[in-house]
Parts: C-alpha cells; structure tokens; sequence
C-alpha cells in the first residue's frame, strides 16, 4: 500500500520529531509554524482551571486554526503534549539542572503523556483527537541522572518531561501503558485514520 496524493497537509509544528512521523508515514506534508504565544495560553487555562486534556486541545487548535486562516485551501494540523503528575503540569525545561530537577521528581513515580491533534480547514476546526499514555519511572539515582541528562541534553531539552523514550530515555523507564506514537507526541494512527477517511492514502 503507497500514500497517494490526495489530501496534503500542512503541519502547524516545529517539532522534528512529529515532522519525522509524517514523513516515514508517507505522508505529504509542508511546514508552517504558527504564531501563537503557547505560554500565555497555557497560563489562562491553568487560571480558568482547565483540565490538563483540555489544555492539549486548545493549544492544538489555536496552532491549526492560526496557520489555517492563512491557508484557508489546505488541511492543517496542530498538534500538542502536555505531562500531568499529581495534578501539575511539567514544561520543557529550561536548563539541564531543570531537567534533572523534573526527572528525579518523576522518579519511581507514575505520570500521564497527554497528546492532541486538530486539524483545521478554513479556519475552523474540523476533526480532533485526545490520546493519554501512562508510564512509570524507575527509581532513578542522582549519578544515572547526572549523565544522563549531561549526555542528552541536546535531545531533551524541546521535550516536556526532558526525555525521549524512542532515544535513551528507554532507560528510564519500569513500565509504559499507552501508544508508542503518542508518546513522542502525535496520535498518529488516529491522524492516519482520518486521512484516510478524507482519501489522503490508497488501498
């Protein structure tokens, strides 16, 4: 089975990583990132006391929307993470004595990977997709972190959590629940789906 051309879209992302899940997917698709002020956003909702599920959507929404009303004549899709450990939400970090300070919270602990994807046509929203992952840390020692992050901080530090289970982060981890793609932050099988349904691949 090929991808035929059918439906192009166009990512309203930065993000390497959900560039690189289209592109080996067979999916066309160009970039555009949106102008959109993610932290401003993100601290409304956390004011309005917005669920960490409903966070991930609208700010999926306002990166595909913004980019679509640019666009009016393509699909857009917008995508976005957020990690809840007990009732808090993580952000990327800001350097690597952050990043460690975040792992070792998470150590031996449980936390949740929510990923969500819209996508927008004429400036308004036309399909979307919440998907949440569990994963369980190991007991984490503060040497194992000290290298660890020393060693991926380049890889890390545009990931929330400040790790990358696909790369050496793998290690970090007792057990995972949940799809591999939404993990590393898109929901693709659900995207996929959908294209389909809009004749974006063939049979």
């Amino acid at each position: 089975m090929s991808p035929t051309p059918g439906v192009f879209l166009i990512l309203a992302s930065e993000s390497t990583t959900r560039q690189r899940l289209l592109h080996d997917a067979g999916v066309p698709f160009e970039v555009r990132v949106p102008r959109v002020d993610e932290t401003s956003i993100k601290r409304a909702l956390l004011a309005e006391h917005a669920a960490p599920v409903d966070i991930a959507a609208s700010l999926a929404e306002r990166k595909a929307c913004e980019v679509s009303r640019e666009r009016p004549d393509r699909l857009v899709l917008g995508a976005d993470q957020v990690l809840e450990f007990e009732g808090k939400l993580f952000d990327k970090p800001r350097d690597p004595g952050d990043a460690k300070a975040q792992l070792m919270s998470l150590s031996g602990r449980t936390h949740r990977l929510i990923s969500a994807a819209v996508i927008c046509e004429n400036g308004k929203r036309r399909w979307w997709c919440v998907d949440t992952a569990r994963l369980t840390m190991r007991s984490l020692t503060r040497s194992f972190l000290d290298r660890y992050v020393d060693d991926s901080w380049e890889d890390i530090r545009y990931s929330v959590g400040a790790y990358q289970l696909e790369k050496r982060g793998a290690w970090l981890f007792q057990r995972v629940d949940g799809d591999f793609f939404t993990i590393l932050g898109m929901p693709l099988l659900a995207i996929l789906d959908h294209l389909r349904s809009r004749g974006g691949t063939g049979e």
